[in-house]
């Protein structure tokens, strides 16, 4: 019993983080900023969903598997991320700034 609501609060958890992460990733304005939302958060929720299902399963072979996977993303996510953004970078896409937001006014 314990451990379920254990695992229910860890799911709720990642989702609230993905969904965060989703909403970044359509509400900020430039690569830079979205790719940062979308590292940060989607690591994050990917963890608490991954070790909410862990927890679920108890002692099993898939537990096993399942903490495979979640130190593969623990891993991968970031190193993917950095690799992006700096490659973007490399490849001369320029960071957002608040001039390129705004129009200009005509006098």
């Amino acid at each position: 019993m314990v451990a379920t609501i254990i695992a229910m609060v860890l799911i709720v958890a990642g989702v609230f983080f993905l969904t965060v992460s989703s909403l970044g990733l359509l509400r900020l304005p430039d690569f830079y900023a979205r790719t940062h939302a979308v590292g940060k958060s989607e690591t994050l929720g990917s963890i608490l969903v991954l070790s909410g299902l862990a927890v679920y399963n108890g002692w099993e072979l898939n537990t096993v598997k399942i903490v495979f996977i979640l130190l593969f993303v623990l891993i991968a996510n970031p190193t993917a991320t950095h690799a992006i953004a700096r490659a973007a970078l490399r490849t001369g896409l320029q960071p957002w700034t608040l001039q390129q937001g705004t129009k200009k006014k005509k006098d």
